[in-house]
């Protein structure tokens, strides 16, 4: 018996709203009646991030908006804490939250889910703090493609050559998912964007991808990926592999095979690393500084924590090892642990998480794409319908799903809006000159 006194309805503590979060307390309110358990979550923003449209968030295929899963509206029987869990007193079942605002608390419970995710995984490359940007959140994908039509805005306003060649060079680090359908969108966005500059064309434009393994996507398998790596260089992309980001001070690109180049843009996506938060829980980690479970997603040797994602080694009892951190396993993963907790709480017998991946899909711009699924690989258009087709099913919510596909059904009769709101990022700067011109 691992679960709460049945005399009164259990605390059920749930840190993270990602896909762990999210899709844990979907099925917690779901299995359990109110009389059952209280369910509180706690996450640094009211929403979650359906990542795999990032890219097209980026380009301005979707509405930004429409990417984020308002945690509040879905989760009507759970109580929603902005803030972060610091620490945890498992013994005493007591974890201390940080609000967003306000001074920190402690907040009792009687099971824990842990799933905060992950965060990205920096090198110590000299000026990599100061000039990249990541490809995990809304904001950074709102960001670039700000910065990516500000950079062609300067180059069409500037007479110097120099300040030109930096702003229209683009350097992406990681060939990965994430690394290559940012690239793929954005470029596109720049290609569409040209047609209203005077003097900035595609071949102005330098767009570069580099990658340390022999080769991009190694999630799909090395065909799909070399054929991907050829659509990339045909579109005028260059692809470094084999080679790694040596230096970006004050904004010189070095790379480790010796060239050299300016550039203003820097996006980082070389994988990521399990979230900082893990080492002050006082659980079990693997090498990786990922949690410790079994196949039942129950951290090992603590009774009533459980977790899931990118956050815990999770075995994959289909092919051996730990289950990779995609988002197909992190989906299924919650809600096989949301069943478990139910069971536990019943005192029913919970089973072992068991999942054989579908496969990858990997969109590269508008109408392109590849795909590998079970018995069949896909190429070009096809590749890109599927990828669109399966998240727009995956992604939750019904109102999310209808905006998704009225973005796209616009996006077939108008040409993508290529205006730049980068002085959103700085909201006050307007008011504060005007107080500089006054004084």
């Amino acid at each position: 018996m691992t679960g709460p006194s049945s005399a009164r309805r259990a605390r059920i503590l749930i840190i993270g709203g990602g896909y762990v979060g999210l899709y844990s307390a979907l099925g917690l309110q779901k299995r359990l009646r109110p009389d059952e358990a209280d369910i509180t979550l706690v996450n640094p923003e009211s929403f979650m991030v359906y990542q795999p449209f990032l890219p097209e968030a980026a380009s301005g295929s979707i509405e930004p908006r429409h990417v984020v899963v308002p945690l509040r509206t879905v989760l009507k029987r759970a109580r929603l804490i902005t803030g972060s869990v610091t620490t945890l007193d498992h013994g005493r079942r007591v974890a201390t939250v940080a609000p967003t605002e306000g001074d920190p608390y402690d907040l009792s419970y009687d099971l824990v889910v842990i799933g905060p995710g992950s965060v990205s995984r920096v090198l110590p490359v000299p000026g990599l703090a100061a000039r990249a940007i990541g490809f995990k959140t809304v904001t950074e994908a709102i960001y670039l493609r700000n910065h990516v039509l500000s950079r062609m805005d300067a180059a069409e306003s500037t007479i110097d050559p120099g300040v030109r060649s930096r702003a229209l060079s683009f350097l992406f680090v990681g060939g990965g998912y994430a690394g290559v359908e940012a690239l793929a969108e954005l470029e596109d966005l720049a290609r569409v964007a040209c047609r209203y500059y005077r003097t900035v064309r595609r071949y102005d434009m330098r767009w570069v991808l580099v990658e340390a393994a022999s080769g991009i996507l190694p999630e799909i398998g090395s065909g799909l990926g070399a054929y991907a790596l050829q659509r990339l260089r045909r579109r005028g992309i260059e692809v470094h592999l084999e080679t790694r980001l040596a230096s970006a001070e004050s904004g010189r690109m070095v790379l480790s095979s010796g060239e050299a180049f300016e550039a203003d843009t820097l996006v980082w996506t070389t994988g990521v690393r399990a979230h900082p938060l893990l080492p002050r829980l006082g659980f079990a980690l693997d090498e990786a500084g990922r949690l410790v479970v079994d196949e039942f997603l129950r951290v090992r040797g603590a009774d009533g924590a459980w977790s899931a994602g990118d956050c815990a080694a999770v075995p994959d009892l289909t092919t051996g090892g730990v289950c990779p951190p995609s988002a197909q396993h992190a989906l299924r993963q919650a809600r096989r642990l949301a069943k478990n907790v139910v069971a536990t709480l019943r005192e029913q017998e919970i089973r072992p998480f068991r999942y054989k991946s579908l496969g990858g899909l990997v969109s590269l711009g508008r109408y392109k794409g590849v795909a590998r699924v079970p018995g069949l690989m896909l190429r070009g258009f096809p590749a890109w319908f599927l990828h669109r087709t399966y998240h727009v099913f995956r992604i939750p919510t019904l109102n999310r799903k209808v905006r998704v596909i009225l973005d796209w059904t616009v996006a077939l009769f108008f040409r993508r809006d290529v205006v730049q709101l980068g002085s959103l990022q700085q909201p006050r700067a307007p008011f504060t000159r005007a107080m500089e011109d006054e004084g």
